[in-house]
């Protein structure tokens, strides 16, 4: 197997389940912080934790560091088939839209 194909395999894999997949579709959308995935998502931080960790080993995150939050955002420039595929999924129904522009979130 390919070195090309081999990593494929492994961004298939993380993507594969569905609370990873459902991260990367709203960082598609909006650079997000981890407090504004739990309250998205209604898990807790620790499991999104987890999830970014395997993400951003993945090379499917980025992160940047405002002061002591840490925001994360889509890292799929050297992945075009990822975008692809996110691209073939429907928006997800997180609310983020619905989201007044003037909210706080919990990193401000």
């Amino acid at each position: 197997m390919t070195t090309e194909i081999a990593a494929m395999v492994e961004t298939l894999k993380l993507t594969a389940e569905k609370t990873r997949l459902t991260i990367l579709l709203l960082l598609r959308e909006k650079e997000l912080c981890v407090c504004e995935l739990v309250d998205l998502l209604q898990t807790s931080q620790p499991n999104i934790s987890q999830h970014m960790r395997k993400l951003k080993h993945g090379g499917l995150v980025k992160e940047a560091k405002r002061g002591q939050w840490v925001y994360y955002s889509l890292a799929a420039e050297d992945k075009p088939f990822l975008t692809e595929l996110l691209n073939h999924l429907p928006p997800t129904m997180s609310g983020l839209a619905q989201r007044p522009a003037n909210r706080r979130s919990c990193c401000d």
